[in-house]
């Protein structure tokens, strides 16, 4: 079974918000961030992800999801990367 590790985001007031997370099904887990029934943080919001990467282990998952939580740096590299093809 394969895991990923994801960054979402959401606009409001140009402002971007993110949020990291994994799971092992990630179209149900958008649906259910959209839907608020998803962790807390992301109820009333609407969220596109905009990275993901694969992981044969749940393992190995979760210890990526941490490192990204706590890079701060990484994560707004990725989200300046995003903002910068949804421009064009």
């Amino acid at each position: 079974m394969k895991y990923f590790v994801y960054l979402i985001v959401s606009k409001k007031n140009y402002k971007l918000t993110s949020y990291v997370g994994y799971t092992n099904n990630l179209k149900k887990r958008l649906s259910l961030h959209n839907s608020s029934k998803g962790a807390k943080f992301t109820r009333g919001r609407f969220w596109k992800i905009i990275y993901k990467k694969s992981f044969d282990t749940k393992k190995e998952a979760l210890i990526y999801e941490y490192m990204l939580k706590k890079d701060r740096f990484k994560r707004n590299k990725i989200k300046i990367k995003y903002l910068n093809n949804e421009k064009i």
